[in-house]
């Protein structure tokens, strides 16, 4: 073994010790599923604590730079972290848009006075980010942003309404994708990027009930709203390349994301010990080969994407379509779980009516609200539609 191997495993075994003696138990309430989930001051008081004590242990963002509040470690340092995070079940690190997007967008393209004023607050959870791109009548199409920013001195002065702001009504910042010329050729052109202030007059917040019964998404409306033009991120009219820089690290597709621990841990293994004890016709489910095909075809599809994470890292595996694994990532990982989840709450029979604190339900009606839930995942970030057309045609080299 190399000594870098015995150092990740002398390492591997600290995070353990540490995580046996710091994770919290499950409190008197109900904790969010994912970040797209947190709805009750009780709940963000909760996970902010959680996240700061991460963050002071040093076992969050580990391979950014340590000037900025990182421990510049290898990543498979943090990897370690995060894979003992999802193994003592731990809450979620519920920062995510400023952890996983913002944060490495200010480390790729940000100025050292950005990355010295935003990213430390970020990984202690501080202050709290969403983000403002999507719009009420344009849906995925993003390239069609009305809200408008109109430059007023120091200022630009920005009205219209932002949609699904998950976090809206906590954060402190928003990534605001607004139009400052309007009506020129190309809709890509004249939209500009700001590191936007919420606790501005003129920033409404409206969170939104979903199915589940939860919160977490908001609709923004700007009114006049005077958002400083220093907190503009690279030229005016250069929004588009930002954001499209922004949303590799959403999908999945660029790396660098402080932490991979945004969402409860679903795993097959997890549905398989949930669905031992249920019986279809006075016998144990599994016995149904039927079932037992299923669930197999799961098993090989999980181990698969497994597999082809592994093999993103190896360049001489990746020559036929360069970046097909890494723009179908987040298809092929929230259908996949959409569809796990369908699953895991199929199959229990008449149990699968139940829901949260309905008596009988299994482990809680947790496979119930998971599917429910995981609807924002095959959302955010661009639709599954959206995916399949970006892998048809930048990977396949298929017509629109």
């Amino acid at each position: 073994m190399t000594e870098s191997a015995t150092e990740l495993k002398r390492f591997a075994a600290d995070v353990d010790a540490w995580m046996a003696e710091n994770v919290p138990t499950q409190p008197d309430f109900l904790l969010p599923l994912s970040f797209l989930e947190v709805g009750t001051e009780q709940q963000l008081d909760f996970l902010r604590q959680w996240q700061r004590t991460v963050f002071e242990a040093g076992f969050l963002a580990m391979h950014w730079p340590t000037e900025y509040g990182g421990q510049g470690a290898d990543p498979a340092y943090q990897a370690v972290v995060d894979q003992a995070l999802a193994r003592y079940n731990a809450p979620i690190l519920f920062n995510t848009i400023g952890l996983n997007w913002v944060g490495p967008l200010l480390l790729d393209i940000g100025s050292h006075e950005q990355r010295l004023r935003y990213i430390r607050p970020i990984l202690s959870a501080e202050e709290i980010w969403c983000q403002g791109f999507s719009e009420p009548d344009y849906g995925s199409d993003l390239g069609s942003v009305q809200t408008r920013a109109v430059r007023d001195g120091d200022d630009y002065v920005v009205n219209g309404s932002k949609i699904w702001t998950t976090l809206g009504n906590f954060a402190d910042h928003m990534i605001l994708l607004a139009r400052t010329t309007p009506n020129l050729e190309r809709k890509y052109d004249g939209l500009s990027f700001f590191l936007a202030p919420m606790g501005i007059a003129g920033v409404d917040a409206q969170p939104i009930r979903k199915v589940t019964g939860e919160y977490g998404f908001n609709q923004v409306f700007f009114t006049d709203a005077r958002v400083p033009a220093g907190t503009m991120m690279e030229g005016e009219g250069d929004g588009w390349r930002v954001a499209m820089k922004t949303l590799e690290y959403e999908r999945g597709v660029s790396a660098g994301q402080a932490s991979g621990h945004w969402i409860v841990s679903t795993q097959i293994d997890d549905l398989i010990a949930d669905l031992k004890g249920v019986q279809r016709d006075g016998e144990p489910l599994f016995q149904d080969p039927l079932v037992r095909d299923d669930t197999v075809k799961l098993i090989m599809e999980a181990r698969a994407m497994a597999l082809g994470r592994k093999r993103m890292t190896v360049p001489a595996l990746n020559t036929d379509y360069p970046m097909g694994l890494a723009l179908s990532s987040k298809y092929r990982g929230t259908e996949y779980a959409r569809r796990m989840k369908l699953f895991g709450a199929a199959m229990q029979g008449g149990h699968s009516a139940l829901y949260v604190d309905d008596p009988g339900a299994i482990r809680g009606g947790f496979w119930q609200r998971a599917y429910f839930s995981n609807f924002g995942a095959t959302i955010g970030g661009g639709t599954t539609q959206v995916q399949a057309n970006i892998i048809a045609e930048h990977v396949l080299g298929l017509p629109k």
